[in-house]
């Protein structure tokens, strides 16, 4: 009798080639020209696709999700492989890509980003292909990981163009064009797929649905600090604008001079704080308020997958010793810097996890007169 690999497991060992790819690449001067990256990553990436679409060919159905996830798994090895050698752990792997491929892949911001991609995301996408083979839903886990793939890419690609790097881009910056692609595709895709939904007593739905934000207090504090990041988010955003207020003046060089960092990528991120974590917020405020806004059990799940992964890399970056001392928390500013930044990040998930242990005040309103008929037949 032969053995049956895991799926999960397969997708685990074939991720684990990337490194000694890179290495072997990393060898032999003939792939190491701009254009042949490019072609060769383009090569390669199909190639992973093929090992993985004739491994499972003889699966009756595959969730199309699958080959996303395994995928991008590889490439996640890609992304861990980067950020230890450029922490110094191993050595060997990445100098050609370096020099003719993402040279920006040397930022801390993008250390950053590798990291979260090689452990967070990497061990999302196994998790869901194991929930896939098993036949369970991993739809909170797919939203949670889709938010935080886009957030990734939305700050990345754009700071790359407007940066110090946007004037000697090489073929290799369109290979991330896919990886914004995907997750946006994935997104969509469990968007529309039917969400799972405790059974609760429709007296209970309507009991929540009456109560006041002043008689919840975990929904009153969360809207509160909702507003509060609310206007951190404006703050932060005239600082990357140039505002001259004297507080902004104040908050850049006392507080968080890496807002000023000529990499840009904490400059766009301020911006997509702005245009899409602004309006978000405002829109969770509101759904705290008024009862049976259903699509506050998944837009809270990408919010926090976008919020966490997106400060996970602003906090790193501004730590980082590839970002120059001058742009760095200044030492006497640094709890209350930190302070803030894992408050803005804590909020989303905090709001995410709210929605998903009690989802009743979410659930469609009532009807006048259906709890007390639900009472009668009980």
């Amino acid at each position: 009798m032969g053995i049956s690999l895991p799926q999960e497991a397969g997708v685990l060992i074939l991720s684990l080639t990337a490194p000694f790819l890179l290495c072997g690449m990393n060898n032999v001067p003939a792939v190491q020209e701009p254009a042949v990256i490019l072609a060769m990553g383009a090569v390669v990436l199909l190639s992973v696709f093929l090992v993985v679409y004739l491994t499972m060919r003889h699966k009756k159905a595959v969730d199309p999700l699958f080959y996303v996830f395994a995928e991008l798994s590889f490439t996640c090895m890609v992304g861990l492989t980067n950020a230890l050698e450029q922490d110094g752990y191993i050595k060997g792997f990445m100098g050609f890509y370096l020099k003719k491929g993402e040279p920006y892949l040397t930022t801390s911001y993008a250390i950053m980003m590798c990291y979260w991609d090689g452990i967070v995301h990497f061990t999302l996408q196994l998790l869901m292909v194991r929930r896939l083979s098993q036949g369970t839903s991993f739809r909170s886990h797919g939203l949670f990981w889709a938010g935080s793939s886009i957030a990734n890419q939305i700050v990345f690609i754009p700071g790359i163009v407007i940066g110090k790097y946007g004037s000697s881009i090489l073929p290799a910056f369109w290979r991330n064009i896919p990886f914004l692609v995907l997750p946006i595709y994935c997104a969509v895709a469990l968007l529309c797929r039917p969400r799972e939904m405790p059974v609760i007593p429709a007296d209970e739905v309507a009991a929540q649905q009456k109560k006041s934000v002043l008689t919840r207090p975990v929904d009153l504090l969360l809207s509160l600090m909702l507003l509060g990041g609310m206007a951190f988010t404006v703050l932060r955003a005239f600082v990357v604008l140039d505002c001259r207020l004297d507080m902004c003046f104040t908050f850049i060089y006392q507080y968080e001079p890496y807002l000023k960092d000529n990499v840009a990528f904490p400059k766009v991120m301020m911006l997509a704080f702005l245009f899409y974590g602004l309006p978000l917020m405002g829109a969770c405020v509101y759904g705290l308020n008024t009862p049976g806004n259903g699509w506050m059990l998944d837009w809270t799940l990408l919010f926090a997958g976008a919020m966490t992964q997106a400060q996970w890399c602003h906090i790193g970056a501004s730590l980082h010793s590839h970002t120059p001392f001058t742009y760095r928390i200044p030492s006497d500013a640094w709890r209350v810097v930190m302070g803030l930044n894992v408050v803005y990040m804590a909020v989303p998930l905090l709001l995410a996890l709210r929605c998903a242990l009690l989802p009743a005040y979410f659930m469609p309103v009532v009807p006048k007169g259906q709890a007390d008929k639900e009472k009668k037949r009980k």
